[in-house]
């Protein structure tokens, strides 16, 4: 990019500067629109109840093929706990306003792949399966779906190919779900991503695949290897609706969950929830199945590492996904492997503009801090990516939002959505702890 566009940018936006000086910054989001106002949506709200309906179709063939499913009949879904002395241990630390409740999205203890990409990437791929298999007269809709764990159908799909880009949760749900089914399947990751997860891909049967570069170079190689295949399939984290689809039914699932707990949802008693974001397909769908199902009364804010801020620099310049993180000289390098990427889903950030309520970002060290706190005060313990929201509440109560839209903080219902942690190894998320425990006792990485 020419030095004279950069010097445009940042006097025509100037939060982008502190964005480029790796400052921790917060974003509320001019563009926001009333459901009511919105025009149209490339999805809606029946869209997602076909994929609740592929899901529940799919449930007696995940109950069968996953042993560990068999007690949720199928169904991949995550608790949602009140976690009231981390809330505490916030207040303690100024980290958090009194008031208002907090709870915690467990994404990270979603069974089969172990984070929220099992909703999408799961989702895709038994989309795809379901096509194949009716197109050649295998399957009907209304067929008993066990009859998918049948040899029969792992030979058929075992002509296809599936690719995918991954920083590693993503990688980690094609692979094993594909797999499973019967495809050949590839994960195209950067050198970088964490070596557990390469090595746990391999032993579920997935091809993995290496390169120096980063999430965009693998990206990049994964579409242009698996569309030379007459037979491959790509799923695209930068362009897919059905990954979008997959994780917009958490909202339906959310909705239940609040309503057996007695937890109103309104516009007197508002729903404010803090997703960790990569390119913006996850926390995108299911910020769009929240605003479809809560309507005004759901705000969402989006988090990113400091050193790969996509979607909020996307969304700031109204450039989307056709500008990077390196553009503004920025490394893209974070202990956050899931949030490590440096351009912006193309489907996913239209519809976050007109949706989302904001964007914040925040330093590595504070991941780690939080994460200590989370388990020494729930004894919950989670992937440091998967803690980033758990500042939400502070940070967006440090600005004007709530004031702005005459919501009293004691009414708030705070959902910080915890994206993975449960297929870490023992000895890796000990490593996270200790570290976070150091931080926390030195006071490095505490909120401002």
């Amino acid at each position: 990019m020419p030095f004279s566009d950069l010097k445009k940018w940042t006097h025509d936006y100037p939060l982008l500067e502190d964005i480029i000086q790796l400052k921790p910054v917060t974003w509320l989001n001019p563009y926001k629109q009333k459901m009511s106002d919105i025009k149209s949506l490339p999805l809606n709200i029946h869209d997602m109840n076909d994929a609740e309906a592929l899901w529940h179709r799919f449930a007696p063939y995940l109950a069968k093929a996953f042993p560990e499913l068999q007690k949720t009949k199928g169904i991949i879904e995550s608790p949602l706990r009140e976690i009231p002395r981390m809330q505490q241990s916030l207040v303690e630390n100024n980290s958090f306003a009194p008031g208002g409740r907090l709870f915690l999205k467990c994404d990270n203890e979603l069974l089969v792949a172990g984070s929220i990409k099992a909703r999408g990437g799961i989702f895709e791929v038994l989309h795809y399966a379901e096509q194949l298999a009716i197109e050649q007269g295998l399957l009907k809709k209304t067929d008993n779906y066990e009859i998918l764990t049948e040899d029969r159908f792992k030979d058929f799909f075992s002509q296809y190919s599936i690719g995918v880009g991954s920083t590693g949760n993503l990688g980690l749900s094609i692979g094993i779900i594909s797999a499973k089914l019967g495809f050949k399947v590839s994960v195209y990751m950067s050198a970088d991503a964490k070596a557990w997860k390469k090595n746990l891909l391999r032993t579920k049967g997935a091809t993995v695949l290496e390169f120096e570069g980063d999430f965009e170079e693998a990206i990049n190689n994964g579409r242009a290897a698996t569309h030379a295949d007459p037979k491959g399939y790509f799923v695209d984290d930068e362009n897919s609706k059905y990954l979008y689809l997959g994780y917009s039914v958490a909202a339906f699932r959310l909705q239940k969950q609040l309503e057996e707990l007695n937890v109103k949802v309104d516009d007197e008693h508002p729903l404010f929830v803090y997703q960790p974001c990569g390119v913006g397909g996850s926390p995108g769908g299911v910020a769009f199945g929240l605003r479809q199902v809560f309507g005004d009364s759901a705000h969402c804010f989006f988090v990113e590492p400091t050193h790969s801020p996509a979607v909020l620099t996307g969304l700031l310049t109204g450039k989307m996904e056709k500008i990077s993180v390196h553009d503004i000289g920025l490394d893209n390098r974070t202990e956050a492997d899931g949030l490590a990427v440096g351009r912006s889903s193309a489907f996913a950030s239209p519809i976050s503009k007109l949706l989302i309520s904001g964007c914040y970002t925040m330093e590595d060290d504070e991941l780690f801090r939080l994460l200590y706190q989370l388990g020494t005060s729930e004894n919950i313990f989670i992937e440091p990516s998967a803690t980033a929201g758990l500042i939400g509440p502070h940070r967006i109560g440090q600005t004007d939002y709530i004031r702005q839209h005459n919501i009293n903080p004691g009414n708030i219902i705070h959902i910080a959505w915890s994206t993975g942690g449960v297929l870490v190894p023992e000895e890796e998320m000990k490593g996270f702890f200790e570290k976070g425990k150091a931080l926390f006792q030195s006071g490095v990485g505490v909120a401002g």
